[in-house]
């Protein structure tokens, strides 16, 4: 073997020729060979003129590697080149993996700047207290891992930086980490996405962990996820390291009010989870009558409905775990939890209950009047038998179920010799959802209910329906006017039932509800004297 040889692994930083170490530019220009990807060699292409030069594409990282070392053993100097830091997430272990406990060639790393503290730096200094970064790739790490890490990290209050976040093959790993990560972090925990961080095409903001979930990245993106110390001043986070409060009770999650609308919570409020617009009335009407709120919504277009009804109000959103939901009612205090929901949201009335009797804070259930099982719909306990009923009677059938419940229906037997028609919400889940079933764009609607009779009777009306099946979610969810459109044009309408659920309390009007806070808050003060 040749002792001359020597291999320079070398950094090229996150694209920005000005952010290239001076140490990278002089190892470059002594080097003969170059070895690297394309889009990198374009950063370093004055100072690699005339050099010999290997190019090799992505995913072929390990053919690179070795090439670079088969030049050095015969005596040349080259340089195997990396973006960002080498060693970080980079080339440096792979070469020196492949490297052999008998190579006697030099081997210098030079460092560079990552795609954490680049984007860090556009963002503020939300990395100036401990933190980790986790790559979303599983090419080289299988996805389980990647869940616990994340799992672990969130338990540890970590700020983190997420590389490799979104590919076109891997869409859905992201959120799946986001909601991980909810389940320890409360969804107003500050965030940062970078975009092209120093390269053409730059893009950054701000926004709440929960607001993440309606987002779209790529590959070029990277997500930096706050910790409860990561603080908002002016278009900046950062997080605080606490020298001007040691000893000091940590402060709440905060955020300017003028670029987001998650508020820091009142204490000793009353929580309302809502999301619908009788809901948000119900808000309303209870702030009317003296008593704080804050309004909790699981989507940002929930969140959106809250605030155009009542813009001061305090709200959070996101879908997060009962962890989070457990710590947030906790430090708020909460003084009563109000469930308006929608009636087929088991799930988070089930979790409100338990979460209600396991902090001792009264649960008020608001449902929705019955419609009740009058002519001509036929009425349904479970979305099986809806979907067998459909197919039975229909041949063009109208979904106004909901994205969720979808795949019952298309996946049923006999579904494939009916067209569906569908409507859902206007989120991009729900959208997400209906094409991933292959319903066709022609065939899908993506609007806000309740709609009128008008607009049901014209659409089922153009697209020929010959059936419809929604939810029993009562007036405010518009079943009287499906019923209505369905009597005149002469089509069955399927409705399921709404599932029932053994409540510690629950009212069909506001006042009985605004009479039972008012008691429940006559029982505290006397209590308190």
């Amino acid at each position: 073997m040749n002792s001359r040889g020597r291999l320079f692994l070398v950094s090229a930083g996150p694209g920005f020729t000005d952010l290239i170490p001076p140490l990278a530019e002089a190892t470059l220009r002594t080097s003969e060979i170059i070895v690297g990807y394309d889009l990198y060699l374009t950063w370093i292409a004055p100072w690699i003129k005339g050099k010999q030069i290997h190019a090799l594409p992505l995913l072929r990282e390990k053919e690179r590697a070795a090439m670079a070392i088969e030049f050095a053993r015969d005596g040349r100097t080259v340089s195997l080149v990396s973006s960002g830091d080498i060693g970080v997430y980079g080339m440096a272990a792979l070469a020196l993996e492949l490297m052999s406990e008998d190579d006697v060639f030099q081997v210098e790393i030079v460092p560079g700047i990552s795609a954490a503290p680049s984007c860090a730096s556009l963002l503020g200094a939300p990395l100036s207290h401990d933190y980790a970064t986790l790559s979303l790739s599983d090419l080289l790490c299988p996805w389980e891992v990647i869940e616990r890490r994340a799992r672990q990290l969130a338990r540890a209050d970590l700020v983190l930086a997420l590389y490799n976040v979104q590919s076109k093959t891997r869409t859905d790993g992201v959120y799946r980490i986001l909601n991980i990560l909810l389940e320890h972090k409360p969804a107003a925990t500050l965030c940062g996405v970078v975009r092209n961080a120093y390269r053409s095409g730059q893009e950054h903001f701000i926004c709440s962990l929960a607001e993440l979930l309606q987002k779209r990245f790529d590959m070029l993106t990277t997500i930096v996820v706050g910790n409860r110390f990561t603080y908002r001043k002016r278009e900046f986070i950062y997080t605080a390291r606490g020298y001007n409060s040691r000893g000091a009770p940590a402060r709440r999650l905060q955020q300017d009010q003028s670029e987001s609308t998650i508020q820091p919570a009142c204490e000793n409020a009353i929580w309302v989870f809502s999301g619908t617009a009788d809901g948000n009335a119900l808000a309303s009407k209870i702030i009317q009558n003296g008593f704080p709120v804050v309004i909790s919504t699981a989507t940002s277009y929930g969140r959106d409905l809250a605030l155009q009804r009542l813009p001061d109000v305090s709200v959070r959103s996101g879908r997060i775990g009962v962890n989070a939901r457990y710590r947030e009612l906790q430090d708020s205090r909460a003084s009563a939890i109000v469930d308006a929901t929608h009636p087929f949201a088991t799930e988070i009335s089930s979790q409100l209950i338990a979460l209600g009797t396991e902090l001792n804070i009264p649960y008020l259930r608001y449902e929705r009047e019955f419609i009740g099982g009058s002519s001509p719909a036929i009425f349904c306990e479970t979305m099986e038998e809806a979907a067998a009923t459909a197919i039975r009677m229909g041949k063009r059938i109208f979904l106004a179920t909901g994205s969720k419940d979808l795949k019952v229906f298309l996946s049923h037997p006999g579904a494939n010799e009916r067209e569906w028609f569908v409507r859902v919400a206007p989120e991009p889940e729900s959208l997400e959802n209906a094409l991933a079933l292959e319903v066709p764009r022609s065939r899908l609607i993506a609007m806000q209910g309740p709609c009128s009779k008008e607009l049901n009777e014209v659409l089922w009306k153009d697209w020929q329906i010959d059936c419809v099946v929604t939810k029993e979610s009562g007036a405010a969810g518009g079943f009287s006017a499906k019923a209505e459109a369905t009597g005149l044009l002469g089509i069955p309408l399927i409705v399921i039932n709404r599932p029932r659920i053994n409540y510690p309390f629950v009212a069909h009007d506001f006042d009985s509800i605004i009479d039972r806070l008012r008691a429940l808050q006559t029982g505290f003060e006397t209590s308190m004297h």
